[in-house]
C-alpha cells in the first residue's frame, strides 16, 4: 500500500495527474508525445526494453549534433582494439595540447575554460593510461581526453564499428572543438535511433564482448553529470549513460538497469532547446515515466507467471 502511495505522489509531482497513469503502452506513447511538446524545440526518442525487446520510438531518424554523446562510440573503438591485441588499457599516451583539423591539418588547441573537466590539463606532458582517459572522457566528459583518444580510435573505424553494431547514420567525423571543420559543416552527427542501437549491443554484452561490454558499463555508471535521465529515478538506481550538451542541445542516452535485473535503453535528445532547466525537467519526467511503466509491467508478468 505504502508502494502504491508514493508512486502516486511522485506522479502528481512530475505532473502527470494519477489519474491518467498510462495503463497500457498506448497511453504511455500519447503522455510522451504530449510531454515532448510542451518545450520549445525539437526532440528524439528511442527506448528498449530488455530482454523483451519492447520499444518505443518518437522522431527516432531524426539527426542531431552528437555533441559528446560521440565520446561513447570513440570508448567502443578503443575496448575492440583492445580485443584485438592492437593497444592494451594500460598502454600510456602523451598529454599534449596540439590537435590538427579534419579540413587541413592545421593546428589547433582545447582551452580549459571550455572544457567540462580540467584534470587532464593538469597531466599535460606527462604519460597517462588509455584506462584513465577513458574514465575522464566518459565520467567527466573530457574533451582533452578525448581527442587524445581520436589518434587511437581514427573517425572512419569509429563510423565502421558503429555500423557494425546496426547503427546505420551515426558520424564521427573528428575531434571536439575543430572549429574549422565545424564551419565547414564537418560535424559528428546521431540519430535517437542508432543511440539506441549501440547502447543495446552494451546491454547484451555483444558490443566487441562480453567483457568489454561489462568494462563499459562500469564507467558509464560512473557519470558524474546526472541531470537528465538518473536525477528524477529512485534514488541509488544505477544508469550507464552518457550526456552531450552544446548550445541549445541537451542529450542524454544510456541504459537503466531495472531492479528485476532488466534493462531499459533510453536515448533523449534534443535541438534548437530555448530554455535549458525546463527542457532537462522534461527530459527527466520522461525517464521517470518510462521506468515506474516497465517496472511495473515486470512486476505484473512476474505475478502473472506465479500464477
Amino acid at each position: 500500500m505504502r508502494k502504491i502511495f508514493l508512486l502516486t505522489v511522485m506522479i502528481v509531482s512530475l505532473g502527470v495527474q494519477a489519474q491518467d497513469y498510462p495503463s497500457d503502452k498506448q497511453q504511455l506513447v500519447a503522455q510522451l508525445k504530449n510531454l515532448l511538446s510542451r518545450q520549445p524545440g525539437v526532440y528524439a526518442l528511442a527506448l528498449k526494453h530488455l530482454p523483451d525487446g519492447d520499444s518505443i520510438f518518437i522522431n527516432e531518424k531524426e539527426m542531431f549534433h552528437a555533441a559528446s554523446t560521440m565520446k561513447t562510440p570513440v570508448m567502443i573503438e578503443i575496448f575492440r582494439q583492445v580485443a584485438e591485441g592492437k593497444i592494451g588499457l594500460d598502454d600510456t599516451l602523451l598529454v599534449q595540447n596540439e590537435f590538427a583539423s579534419i579540413v587541413d591539418g592545421s593546428s589547433y588547441q582545447l582551452s580549459p575554460a571550455d572544457d567540462s573537466d580540467d584534470e587532464v590539463y593538469q597531466k599535460m606532458g606527462t604519460h597517462q593510461t588509455i584506462r584513465y582517459l577513458l574514465f575522464r572522457m566518459i565520467t567527466r566528459s573530457s574533451n582533452l581526453a578525448t581527442n587524445l583518444l581520436m589518434k587511437l580510435a581514427d573517425g572512419k573505424q569509429v563510423t565502421t564499428t558503429m555500423r557494425s553494431l546496426g547503427a546505420p547514420t551515426i558520424q564521427v567525423m573528428r575531434g571536439v572543438e575543430d572549429s574549422k571543420a565545424y564551419r565547414h559543416g564537418l560535424n559528428n552527427v546521431t540519430s535517437a535511433y542508432d543511440q539506441m542501437k549501440i547502447y543495446e549491443q552494451i546491454a547484451l554484452g555483444q558490443a566487441v564482448n562480453g567483457d568489454a561490454s561489462k568494462k563499459m558499463i562500469e564507467i558509464l555508471v560512473q557519470q558524474f553529470y546526472r541531470d537528465i535521465i538518473p536525477v528524477q529515478l529512485p534514488s541509488g538506481t544505477p544508469v550507464a549513460h552518457k550526456t552531450g550538451w552544446i548550445t541549445g542541445v541537451f542529450h542524454d542516452a544510456g541504459i537503466i538497469l531495472l531492479p528485476n535485473g532488466g534493462k531499459l535503453v533510453l536515448v533523449l535528445l534534443s535541438k534548437k532547446a530555448i530554455d535549458e532547466s525546463a527542457t532537462k525537467q522534461m527530459l527527466a519526467t520522461i525517464a521517470r515515466l518510462v521506468y515506474d511503466f516497465y517496472v511495473l509491467t515486470d512486476e505484473k508478468r512476474n505475478k502473472s507467471n506465479k500464477n
